[in-house]
């Protein structure tokens, strides 16, 4: 019995080496429980609720651990208490936070592994962000709401450069994706959507550029700013508006506008020395035609520019300029002059400075037209652009504005009309043999014709993925030219079209003229390999202002729930 005793009295009940881990695993609880609570507040959960469920799972799990006799049991029930309460807790505040503040996500552990300067170069496209203030936007800093906006415009801004978009268009297609379109040498090409939550991190970043109001989401809001990449800057008009599905983006490219000499807009040579000689004969009225968007403005600065403007006084009637014009008067009539004056008054009162030339944009007006005419007789020239669909719409139109036929007709030196084709890539399109039939149909000899061209065929490599043509980006077309109907009068010709009576009647003056409709010379440019057959009859199948361009964003009314 003594012998019990003293063995008793010898023994040694606390160990050293657990009582450090129960107090390393008492003192890790606690900043656990201030990083929940911080959490919270930062993420604006339910603080109290979270504190005290932390709270009580790291009470509960260290009483267990000091009641169950075993210490390895107690240790795996502590840790299973604080662990699966840090679990909820993390997996709650992920549903409620954005991408970037998510935790323990794949790409959350990746970024642990990854030097923020180099993820941060490693998506840098070498393009350089300029707000509408002018000043450069430096790289935010990484896990930031900038930052992801900044990661999206550097690839977006960086493709839709590449492929030479003129327009591009954003649109809630469902609520985990963006559809997006280029418009590409005028036609619509649908590219690969984009995922929801980064496009709205970048509509975010595109605001904070463009000065916008970022928080507004509803009201139609209209900015600018720049991008620069290799020393060459492109100018972006961005223009956004809340819909039921989401809010709707147009970026537009706004290139400084390039003039062109007659030579370079497409004319035919016989075409071309048509409309040098009328700069030189008789002046009157001449009608520059085409629906929207089919380059009448082109055409309309490059025959003003056609006209020696020291030897001249040429002044300009425009309600939306492209560009200023060297040495030539601009009168604008602007959103400020409705209360005050009309298009037709403000023509009227530019007259009254005596200029030898006059341009008139959209100038489908009866005032107008009559004062237009009415210049013949001091031999003035008068230079007036409005929409239609064929040279001999665009004389119909014409009487109809004049209301008198004699002076509608004898006021004419000349109509154009136009569409716009886009010209096939040299580097890519592939040669056919064409259709001798077409070609005799069409008044073109054959003999010299050997072959046709058509968009060359997408190659791909050995993994399937294509190869596209590094000047056309795989789209088979670069750049665009027009194809035109023209008509210059003579005196035989107004006393033909004085005598007749119906637009059939026109037509055969027009044709004993000698003149070639759209048709027939888009032919001619097929026959050149400028452009390809199915491009000439989409040019020329319907407006291409509707279905080309993207329109922009319209804000839609809103339903009742979302007023609520």
């Amino acid at each position: 019995m003594p012998n019990i005793i003293a063995d008793i009295q010898m023994g040694f009940y606390v160990s050293p080496v657990k009582l450090a881990v129960f107090i390393a695993g008492f003192f890790l609880w606690l900043p656990l429980l201030k990083w929940v609570q911080q959490d919270a507040i930062r993420v604006k959960t339910n603080v109290r609720r979270w504190t005290t469920i932390t709270f009580m799972a790291g009470a509960i799990g260290i009483l267990l651990w000091l009641l169950v006799p075993l210490f390895i049991i107690g240790l795996p029930l502590y840790i299973i208490f604080i662990g699966v309460t840090s679990i909820l807790y993390i997996m709650h505040r992920n549903t409620i936070v954005d991408e970037y503040q998510k935790l323990f996500t794949v790409e959350h552990i990746k970024s642990l592994f990854v030097n923020e300067k180099k993820q941060l170069e490693k998506i840098e496209k070498g393009l350089v962000f300029i707000t509408a203030n002018k000043n450069k936007v430096p790289a935010p800093m990484a896990k930031t709401p900038e930052f992801f906006g900044y990661k999206t415009a550097q690839e977006f801004l960086d493709d839709a450069i590449w492929k030479r978009a003129e327009y591009v268009l954003l649109t809630p297609a469902s609520d985990q994706q963006y559809a997006v379109q280029y418009v590409i040498d005028g036609v619509i090409e649908k590219q690969d959507p984009k995922m929801r939550e980064d496009v709205e991190f970048f509509i975010r970043y595109l605001k904070n550029l463009a000065d916008l109001e970022v928080e507004e989401h509803r009201k139609p809001q209209t900015g600018r700013f720049t991008v620069q990449k290799d020393g060459k800057a492109y100018g972006w008009e961005v223009t956004t508006a809340g819909t039921t599905a989401g809010e709707q983006v147009r970026l537009k490219y706004t290139a400084e506008y390039s003039f062109k000499k007659l030579p370079d807009l497409g004319l035919m040579p016989d075409q071309l020395e048509k409309l040098n000689a009328v700069a030189q004969g008789p002046r009157g009225v001449f009608l520059i035609t085409g629906p929207k968007k089919s380059g009448v403005t082109t055409t309309f600065y490059a025959l003003i520019r056609n006209i020696d403007p020291f030897l001249n006084n040429i002044n300009l009637l425009e309600k939306q300029p492209a560009s200023e014009v060297p040495n030539v008067t601009q009168n604008v009539y602007a959103l400020s002059d409705t209360g005050t004056t009309t298009y037709a008054k403000k023509f009227y009162t530019m007259m009254r400075t005596g200029p030898d030339i006059v341009g008139v944009e959209q100038g489908n007006d009866k005032e107008i037209a009559n004062i237009a005419c009415s210049l013949t007789k001091d031999n003035k020239a008068a230079y007036i652009t409005y929409e239609a669909t064929s040279t001999i719409d665009a004389l119909t139109k014409w009487i109809g504005l004049v209301g008198d036929k004699a002076l509608a007709i004898n006021s004419l030196v000349g109509i154009t009309n136009q569409r716009l084709v886009r010209k096939l890539c040299e580097q890519c399109r592939q040669p056919y043999e064409p259709n001798k039939e077409l070609l005799r149909k069409h008044n073109i000899p054959s003999d010299n014709i050997t072959a046709f061209y058509r968009q060359g065929e997408t190659a791909f490599n050995k993994r399937g993925k294509p190869i596209l043509c590094t000047n056309c980006q795989g789209t088979g077309f670069f750049s665009r030219t027009a194809i035109f109907e023209t008509i210059v009068f003579d005196p035989q010709i107004k006393q033909l079209l004085l005598q007749a009576k119906t637009t059939s009647d026109i037509a055969v003056i027009f044709r004993r003229a000698k003149m070639l409709y759209l048709q027939e010379q888009a032919i001619r440019k097929v026959a050149q390999g400028v452009t390809s057959i199915n491009e000439a009859i989409r040019a020329l199948s319907g407006p291409q202002e509707n279905a080309n361009k993207p329109q922009p964003p319209k804000a839609q009314p809103q339903t009742q729930t979302e007023k609520k």
